[in-house]
């Protein structure tokens, strides 16, 4: 598989290669590691209806200026943005600190708007529906096309979950198997033909960015393998703990693609002790990266990783209730899942939407800006992303030895700092 891109400034290339040794992703000719995160802007009190790219020019600049150099410092490579960014803001960031950007379009996630009606759970075996989000796409492949610092295209967030969940926010998913698989089949299939008719039509208009999906988990692996035969990358937003376990083979052998985690990551609060715990989150994070960079290819093990997003940069005060208590960081876990066992008790809920920051958000000033306070998981992962596991002489086991030698300790300390000036 090959894509090349052609922006006004200079000849750049974007390729997904696949040989014996596995498939990777290059940019400019080089190997490239998708060092990543879920990044957004949201002052305290504010939550989903507002948007940082509505805001006067000098604000965005200001708040890119502060956020991008905390990214570019810590090794980050790439941003996960949503398709309300202007491909200005996309250059900007890509030219002034050398970061990327996965564009993604959430491809009916939380409803769609249908001949000016507003339809808030997506069905996509309506005409109509399909008809409006292959329309969508295509004026986004349009806009964007030409973008200096675009590297690729993302459809949907975990889009099988929506077929379970009524809205954004996030809940346990049902474990009855047969209610699972039906619906699978009468939904997902559906859904998942018509990613692939979109990213057909995505790159018809541009042949030059990969197009991914974003899926649960590995949810409906079966049906995708059948149905989006025409995408190029498997995005999956996977929480299982300290290790992804059977994904990457999985995917390996189920689908013709490279694996790209779209979001994994640990929030920062001990339901158990009931208080912020930097320790519990920068464990898990260290332990994900660690396998991400192992499972690339080359180094002899499943050999289809291209890298990760870490979920995410900075609390979401919203998260909890999504329309209330804007103004107040809530404690509540709303789902759980034991592979996070730190603070996991059967019957209960571990998993704390608002704190999954790894940086802490201070509060807004006069000029709608607010100041990042970066965790103990912000340092740690400045220390994992020191090594490049395409460089020369790199292997699985050197791998190993460079995350064990991350000390979780001395990022504590680095972050205490922060938390002072915080609090």
């Amino acid at each position: 598989m090959l894509f090349t891109l052609s922006a006004c400034k200079q000849s750049r290339k974007v390729e997904l290669v696949s040989n014996v040794h596995g498939i990777k992703l290059l940019v400019n000719g080089e190997d490239f590691i998708i060092n990543g995160m879920n990044w957004d802007y949201f002052p305290i009190g504010t939550n989903f209806t507002y948007s940082l790219w509505q805001q006067p020019d000098v604000l965005i600049k200001a708040a890119l200026d502060s956020e991008m150099t905390l990214l570019k410092d810590m090794g980050v490579n790439t941003i996960r943005v949503y398709t309300s960014i202007q491909p200005k803001w996309i250059t900007y960031i890509y030219e002034k600190y050398g970061i990327y950007t996965m564009l993604n379009h959430s491809f009916g996630r939380y409803g769609v708007s249908i001949n000016g009606n507003w339809v808030p759970v997506t069905d996509y075996r309506d005409v109509e529906t399909q008809k409006t989000l292959i329309e969508e796409v295509s004026k986004m492949a349009e806009a964007y096309k030409n973008t200096p610092g675009l590297l690729l295209f993302l459809l949907g967030n975990e889009n099988n979950y929506g077929l379970f969940w009524a809205g954004g926010e996030t809940e346990d998913f049902p474990d009855n198997e047969k209610e699972i698989a039906a619906k699978g089949e009468k939904l997902g299939r559906p859904m998942y033909r018509l990613m692939n008719e979109a990213a057909k039509k995505i790159k018809s208009i541009d042949n030059s960015h990969p197009v991914a999906i974003c899926n649960g988990d590995l949810g409906f692996i079966d049906i995708i393998a059948e149905e989006c035969t025409d995408v190029d990358i498997y995005g999956t937003n996977m929480y299982r703990g300290k290790s992804f376990g059977d994904a990457f083979e999985k995917v390996k052998a189920t689908l013709k693609m490279p694996i790209l985690f779209t979001e994994f990551g640990a929030d920062a609060f001990n339901a158990i002790d009931n208080k912020e715990d930097q320790k519990m989150q920068a464990f898990y994070m260290i332990e994900n990266w660690k396998e991400i960079y192992e499972n690339v290819a080359g180094l002899g093990k499943a050999e289809n990783s291209i890298g990760g997003f870490t979920f995410q940069f900075s609390d979401g005060w919203w998260k909890y209730g999504q329309t209330v208590n804007l103004d107040t960081h809530d404690t509540n876990a709303s789902w759980a899942t034991g592979g996070y066992a730190i603070d996991y008790v059967k019957g209960s809920n571990n998993m704390n939407e608002e704190w999954f920051g790894i940086c802490a958000k201070g509060p807004t000033n006069e000029k709608g800006l607010y100041t990042l306070y970066p965790r103990a998981a912000y340092y740690a992962l400045k220390e994992a992303h020191q090594i490049n596991p395409y460089s020369k002489g790199v292997t699985a086991d050197l791998i190993s030895k460079h995350f064990s030698e991350i000390k979780i300790s001395e990022a504590l300390l680095k972050s205490r700092k922060n938390k002072t000036s915080l609090d």
